[in-house]
């Protein structure tokens, strides 16, 4: 897995430089076989507004046969939103979902009290040839009220989703 090393990392030059609080480099972190790019916490910067987690996953290319095996574990307190750029991998969790979630579309799952979720790459794509994952999964601590409640979760597919194009860039 690469996080694009085409890409430069140097240092902005001395006038955009002041513009910039904090620099945070991403910690590799592995999650049984895949591995993901942890940007929050970091040590200067433990949060940004409500997200205490910023993982980027990805870019990564798998053999016919493989993928990831998130194995199911549980989570509290807060939320986490799922966006792939590339590929797809499937959702199950201790509510009853499963869910496929695909580029463009966005996976909400509240943890509240509690729920045990999984996540993998689906038989059907493994065994339809190499395959590539792309995407990030923030985690949204919850405000202290909402800590205890039902977990719930959330899909929405790439229909449901505003598109804004200005200037050349859609988002």
């Amino acid at each position: 897995m690469s996080w694009n090393p085409a890409l430069s990392h140097d240092s902005p030059d001395a006038v955009s430089a002041d513009a910039i609080e904090t620099l945070i480099i991403p910690r590799a972190r592995d999650l049984g076989g895949f591995e993901v790019r942890r940007a929050l916490p970091a040590p200067k910067r433990q949060m940004v507004g409500p997200f205490i987690f910023f993982d980027h996953m990805g870019p990564v290319e798998f053999l016919t046969g493989s993928g990831i095996d998130v194995r199911p574990h549980p989570h509290i307190g807060l939320a986490t939103v799922t966006y792939l750029f590339q590929g797809e991998f499937q959702h199950r969790d201790s509510l009853g979902s499963n869910q496929m979630i695909r580029p463009g579309e966005v996976n909400w799952m509240v943890a509240g009290s509690g729920v045990t979720h999984s996540e993998r790459t689906s038989v059907e794509t493994r065994a339809g040839g190499p395959h590539g994952l792309f995407g990030i999964q923030t985690w949204v601590g919850l405000p202290e009220a909402a800590e205890e409640m039902g977990a719930t979760f959330e899909h929405q597919g790439r229909d449901a989703l505003p598109l804004i194009e200005d200037g050349g860039v859609s988002l």
